[in-house]
């Protein structure tokens, strides 16, 4: 192997792991978007004692699966 060779493989190599960090960094940042999402929906979620106060607290809880 001549030294052009190994030049062009350690380039290939460098350019290889460059994306891969870049790949994962947006990887990371998808994901904390994705929380970000899904922690705003879960705190709009209401508390089922104050959405109704005047239904008994045991209505909503099962479901008919008999049908």
């Amino acid at each position: 192997m001549d030294v052009a060779g190994i030049a062009r493989i350690a380039t290939e190599m460098t350019d290889f792991s460059t994306k891969e960090a870049v790949g994962i960094a947006v990887l990371k940042k998808a994901i904390d978007i994705n929380a970000a999402g899904a922690l705003a929906l879960i705190e709009v979620i209401p508390d089922n004692s104050q959405s109704a106060p005047n239904l008994p607290l045991n209505l909503g809880r099962n479901i008919n699966t008999i049908a």
